[in-house]
């Protein structure tokens, strides 16, 4: 109780003295409340541009948590209550030219790693004035060019997760399951117009860079693309709906999807025993090679009300399947309800379902099956100051499961305070 009325109070603090920048960017997404239920950065030209602009943002995340866990085997560790290593962002947003920007985020601090390092960034475009006045202007006000190495946009969910310390859009403390979140080197280009949709973008698969080609390495690029609509018919209701695809046909290429955000899970040291355990376990990863996934979010908000939702499908091959062996397949569902309410919808409340079922190759028998439940809230004590607290239950099912999966469950509660400026 006393660690918990420590937490609150360092809330409190930071809510009364945090006085963050104001500047706005043009196309970009804000990262506080503003940028709640933003997917794609926005098209439009809302900001005026006046001249070279530098803004310096941050992200700060620490948690409290309350975990139990076990197994048939009864090997895994006794986890405590206690606080969580803090983790950090620093971000960087530079207006270069009207309609010319670039973003790069720097990990603080963060759980996998132990020194700073720069997570990504990207250079955007959103009109071609600085080749002549007025160039493809009909065709850039509904387009937006972004390159570089950072996340690329497959799917919706990235655009609601947490990545590292940013953790003011996710409603609830983990992100899902199967984490669909990589950082390659991208070129993407984004059409928004009326409400319509369209992604489409190459990577080159990789997310540890090297420019060496010999029988260990393929060199296979990637390619995904997104298509869907997004429309306000009133003040109360939008509807969301997009359907996303990422393929990649190297054995040594491509296999970071799921496995692409090296800051850590969020859920500290469950599953692991005496000699065995990482700073990922909770999430999932086949790591398929010749990886095609498939994945669909509907998005509805009614008044207060919100759904977000996934239907995924990934299919692929593994580095030790038998080659005349064929491919396996896991499919992710997940729902998330949410009731938004308060002056300026600062209180929330809400629950998600996530489940993964499939198989690393098709012979084997048993499906693999994880299932979470998180219920939970939060209060946005200001714009910038965010903080919520869940319960959490998730296991693994089924007689695929060995070692220190078989019969394992983790619940409990966790309390997070967020920062995001």
């Amino acid at each position: 109780m006393k660690k918990f009325k420590v937490l609150i109070l360092f809330i409190i603090l930071i809510s009364a003295t945090l006085s963050a920048q104001e500047k706005s960017l043009q196309n970009w997404r804000p990262n506080d409340q503003r940028g709640i239920n933003v997917f794609e950065n926005p098209v439009e030209d809302t900001v005026v541009f006046d001249g070279f602009t530098v803004r310096v943002g941050g992200d700060f995340a620490m948690q409290f948590q309350g975990l139990d866990q076990s197994n048939e085997a009864g090997t895994l560790l006794e986890l405590g209550t206690d606080f969580n290593l803090p983790s950090a962002n620093l971000n960087l947003d530079v207006q270069l030219l009207n309609g010319m920007r670039m973003h790069l985020r720097t990990y603080l601090s963060s759980r996998h790693h132990v020194d700073a390092w720069i997570k990504g960034g990207y250079f955007q475009i959103t009109n071609l004035d600085f080749v002549q006045p007025g160039f493809l202007e009909d065709l850039m006000q509904y387009t937006n060019v972004k390159v570089g190495l950072d996340e690329i946009n497959y799917g919706d969910a990235h655009f609601r997760r947490t990545d590292n310390a940013r953790a003011i859009f996710n409603p609830f403390i983990g992100n899902y399951i199967m984490d669909s979140f990589a950082t390659e080197a991208f070129g993407e280009i984004t059409v928004q117009r009326n409400g319509l949709l369209a992604v489409i973008g190459i990577t080159n698969g990789k997310m540890n860079q090297n420019v060496v080609v010999n029988e260990n390495s393929d060199n296979k690029p990637s390619f995904y693309g997104k298509l869907g609509f997004d429309r306000e018919f009133d003040e109360d209701l939008r509807l969301r709906l997009t359907g996303s695809w990422y393929m990649n046909n190297g054995t040594t290429t491509g296999t970071w999807l799921y496995g692409g955000d090296r800051a850590g899970a969020r859920y500290f040291n469950v599953l692991h025993t005496e000699d065995q355990g990482g700073s990922f376990d909770g999430r999932y990863n086949s790591r398929f090679t010749k990886l095609l996934a498939l994945q669909l979010n509907p998005f509805v908000k009614y008044g207060g009300f919100e759904f977000f939702g996934i239907f995924e499908r990934a299919n692929g091959r593994n580095e030790f399947t038998d080659p005349e062996d064929k491919e396996g397949a896991f499919t992710q569902l997940a729902g998330e309800m949410l009731y938004r309410f308060g002056p300026a919808e600062n209180f929330f409340i809400g629950g998600r379902y996530n489940t993964v079922e499939g198989k690393m190759r098709e012979s084997h028998t048993d499906d693999l099956k994880i299932n979470r439940l998180n219920i939970g809230g939060g209060w946005f004590i200001t714009k910038n100051v965010l903080t919520k607290i869940e319960y959490v239950h998730q296991s693994y099912d089924g007689d695929a499961w060995t070692g220190r999966f078989a019969g394992a469950e983790f619940s409990g509660f966790n309390i997070e305070a967020v920062i995001g400026f």
